[in-house]
């Protein structure tokens, strides 16, 4: 096998095995049949594989042939989508960033870390929300620009990710205030009269609050555990139980939920970061995320 076959030779064999004949796609190309025939048996010689085989009184795709069609299948879909994608770009000159953010990570949070890039009023941003593991994957495959989590990513070379904190915050508890009567201790005390929400052991700070109720003696009395966040606040707005969350939005859950500030749990902080998998950051969105 040698490594002279090209683009070129690749998209007459695609639009042949597209046109089911060497005469159709001929006639698609406004080309000589023979100088299309030529130019696959270029791209055979050079692969060291046969793409196509006699079926009748055509031909057909072998076996190698439906392999190299996948693969030309995605090339040659995004090339044509190149003319639309370039003239909407001219069109709209924004700047655009796919910002991938870890499921564990509380609304609240994610929008203060993106201040930078809402400030800016030429920006496109497309956010996507999943599990931690698989935004890594698409980060590393360039799908996204930026990951936000609560955690940083795990020390994998062949990852080639790079975490940096951005800002942490303290851990407090916050309550409804259709329980504010209820409590009848001080803090922390009064956790074991009151029901209380946490999220689940799938978040990164929930083995630190299970230490932080041990460490002091409470016995939680837990009446709901939420993977979202938002979820777990907007129950507890009902009046279903207390709650931890950062003290960074504190404002943020009086203005919204109505709730208000119980106590802070000591020398227990939440995390948080971004992964890209550029070492020299150079969308300048990213570099503003970092540098704030």
């Amino acid at each position: 096998m040698t490594n002279s076959y090209n683009y070129r030779h690749l998209y007459y064999f695609w639009v042949v095995a597209k046109e089911g004949s060497m005469s159709k796609a001929a006639e698609r190309l406004d080309m000589a049949i023979q100088t299309i025939s030529a130019q696959v048996h270029e791209l055979e010689k050079s692969l060291g594989y046969l793409l196509f085989k006699p079926a009748g009184r055509g031909i057909t795709l072998t076996e190698s042939g439906f392999v190299a069609l996948e693969i030309a299948d995605q090339i040659f879909s995004i090339g044509e989508k190149l003319p639309e994608a370039i003239r909407d770009a001219a069109k709209s000159p924004k700047i655009k960033i796919s910002v991938g953010v870890s499921d564990g990570l509380p609304k609240f949070v994610t929008r203060q870390l993106m201040e930078p890039v809402l400030k800016n009023k030429n920006v496109q941003l497309i956010a996507h929300e999943g599990e931690f593991e698989d935004l890594l994957a698409d980060l590393a495959l360039h799908r996204l620009d930026i990951v936000l989590a609560d955690r940083p990513a795990p020390n994998n070379k062949n990852l080639n990710v790079y975490s940096q904190e951005l800002t942490k915050t303290e851990i407090a508890w916050y309550m409804p205030k259709q329980l504010i009567k209820k409590s009848k201790d001080k803090f922390p005390d009064c956790l074991n009269d009151l029901p209380m929400l946490l999220p689940t052991p799938h978040s990164t700070v929930r083995s630190l609050i299970d230490q932080w109720l041990s460490k002091n003696g409470i016995t939680p009395n837990i009446v709901g555990e939420f993977e979202d966040s938002a979820l777990m606040k907007t129950f507890a707005a009902s009046g279903l139980g207390i709650f931890p969350a950062g003290k960074l939005i504190e404002k943020d859950l009086k203005d919204i939920y109505g709730s208000e500030l119980l106590g802070i749990c000591d020398n227990i902080y939440e995390y948080f970061y971004a992964i890209r998998s550029e070492k020299k950051i150079q969308h300048p969105l990213i570099q503003a995320i970092i540098d704030q």
